[in-house]
């Protein structure tokens, strides 16, 4: 039974749905501590291939619940990072970030730590945190300069500006924006593609792309084995996708 969060599975997809709404969704370290157990169960179970993560009420996740840090002038976070998600390097699976409200400091970490994001018009998105004499170091100031390039990342970073759903896709850092009303339906258009292809070739091409981008050069890239990569051929929809092309059928991917 969770607590600060709400969660379901459907047709291999666990959604997370953070739930301190009084809050803006800001995370505590119970709430922490909740979120990585839940994703480590995720990274665990076999049946569970892609996971959205989306927030309760008008906002997707204020960040760190700054009344608990001021109550300890502490920050405490799990070992796989803000909301359990940030330091977790070894997940291959993809995460989807569906924002539906504001994306602040942690709760844009979160976000950014995901492989897709796809917003409501209605999303901002900010890291904060030199305003508040703190500094975003749950990822932000490593992300977002890979994913924009270092001027626009040092635009937003320096400043603590705050950034809309349009200038974000402009930007880079978002995939879709989309009217508020529709934005689970634009999540499920996103999963329902991502299903249609084989789970192990997912994430042997998720795990070589981020790996690969911290490698000298193309061609050590390459070169380089990769353990997914070398799970994807032991697999067995590495067999079932050229049999059922060859049968002019849609393949039946397992997963395994």
């Amino acid at each position: 039974m969770t607590k600060f969060c709400k969660v379901s599975t459907r047709n291999h997809v666990l959604t997370v749905t953070l739930n301190r709404p009084e809050r803006l969704n800001a995370l505590h370290p119970p709430a922490h501590q909740e979120l990585s157990d839940i994703f480590d169960d995720f990274a665990n179970n076999d049946e569970l291939w892609i996971a959205v993560i989306t927030g309760e009420g008008r906002a997707f996740c204020a960040g760190n619940d700054l009344r608990e840090q001021a109550k300890f002038d502490a920050v405490v976070f799990p070992e796989k990072g803000f909301g359990g998600i940030t330091a977790r390097f070894d997940l291959t699976k993809p995460l989807i970030a569906a924002v539906n409200g504001p994306a602040m400091g942690g709760g844009f970490e979160i976000a950014l730590a995901c492989d897709l994001i796809v917003a409501s018009d209605k999303a901002i998105f900010a890291l904060p945190e030199p305003r508040l004499g703190l500094a975003a170091l749950a990822g932000g100031l490593q992300r977002l300069p890979r994913q924009i390039g270092t001027k626009r990342a040092l635009g937003m970073i320096l400043t603590g500006r705050t950034v809309a759903a349009q200038e974000a896709v402009a930007m880079g850092f978002v995939n879709e924006v989309v009217p508020h009303d529709d934005l689970m339906s634009a999540v499920d258009e996103w999963v329902n593609q991502i299903l249609e292809c084989a789970p192990m070739s997912v994430r042997a091409s998720k795990d070589v792309v981020y790996k690969s981008l911290s490698m000298n050069s193309l061609e050590e890239s390459m070169t380089t084995p990769y353990d997914s990569v070398a799970q994807l051929i032991r697999s067995e929809d590495f067999k079932e996708g050229p049999r059922a092309f060859a049968a002019k059928r849609t393949p039946k991917w397992s997963g395994h």
